[in-house]
């Protein structure tokens, strides 16, 4: 019989604080062991207020300008969630709390690197119930222009990724990556690579609101061909490999790991939430799969055979 993958959760608590990269306001961040079933919850405890809790889902999506924004029924948010989501998709932690004293979860440095050191520094604990995936059975396509995403089926119980980005600047050009979302891989291949934006919009930014925390410590930053940061860029893949890192974050807001193939030309926050939408809103595309489900199938077909 096939071996189950059990939901997890974290040992222990683990706290960090930092800067919003659009707000701008420091925020504490501790995040907590759940229980099974519970899934990713934002807990703002700066609100007092009964209803000051967001789960984290497709639907709860508000805004995906530059970042993914989650917002409950009561109207209370939780900003640029996405590099924190990715690194619970990443390492593989199904049930969380993630209290937290602001509006923005923290930028840290630009990736998902300190959430998943955070994350492992916990220590995962398997929880005795069955991980359910989400099995793509049908392709569900969106499209914005020359954007696209895409999922597909595929046999593999994990999911497969291809990317493919081109920009103007000589520093980016054309960047293409394929890779399979097996355990350990996003700690070591992706965790790392930094969001990134060019100087001539700062300053538009800032006029709407948004970047009021962005610094060189916390984005790549480009002038035209040109990389503005000192200590240059950490490979020379970095954006691609960002995009695949915000793409992880925002399809775990499906509700569970996909079993499936993500194919994506321009992603952005934008078009992946279009995706997860449009995989919601076509339950004849998927189907709730987990080991279980395959163990009992396998060991009615031994006794059938018996």
């Amino acid at each position: 019989m096939s071996s189950v993958q059990f939901q997890q959760t974290i040992n222990c608590p683990v706290v960090c604080a930092g800067v919003g990269v659009h707000s701008g306001e420091r925020a504490r961040v501790v995040m907590k062991p759940a229980k099974p079933g519970t899934g990713i919850r934002f807990r703002r405890v700066d609100i007092d207020d009964q209803d000051n809790e967001v789960c984290a889902r497709g639907d709860h999506v508000s805004e995906v300008q530059l970042g993914t924004t989650l917002r409950n029924e009561a109207g209370v948010t939780v900003a640029t969630v996405e590099h924190l989501l990715a690194a619970c998709a990443g390492v593989g932690v199904d049930n969380l709390i993630i209290e937290i004293d602001g509006p923005e979860v923290p930028i840290m440095d630009g990736s998902s690197a300190v959430y998943c050191e955070l994350l492992l520094s916990a220590g995962l604990r398997q929880q005795g119930v069955a991980r359910r995936r989400i099995r793509i059975l049908e392709p569900v396509e969106v499209k914005d222009g020359v954007k696209t995403a895409r999922l597909s089926p595929s046999a593999d119980n994990y999911l497969t990724i291809h990317a493919k980005i081109e920009f103007q600047s000589r520093a980016i050009g054309t960047q293409q990556m394929s890779l399979r979302l097996v355990p350990g891989m996003f700690a070591r291949d992706i965790a790392f690579a930094r969001t990134f934006g060019f100087a001539q919009d700062v300053a538009k930014l800032q006029a709407m609101g948004l970047a009021r925390g962005g610094s060189l410590d916390n984005a790549v930053v480009l002038d035209g061909d040109e990389i503005m940061n000192p200590e240059g860029l950490r490979t020379d893949d970095e954006f691609i490999r960002h995009k695949i890192l915000d793409a992880v974050g925002d399809l775990m807001l499906a509700g569970a790991p996909i079993a499936g193939v993500y194919e994506a030309r321009q992603p952005g926050h934008a078009l992946n939430n279009q995706l997860v939408r449009a995989l919601i809103e076509q339950p004849d595309a998927w189907c709730w799969e987990s080991d279980e489900d395959e163990d009992a199938r396998i060991g009615l077909q031994a006794s059938a055979r018996a």
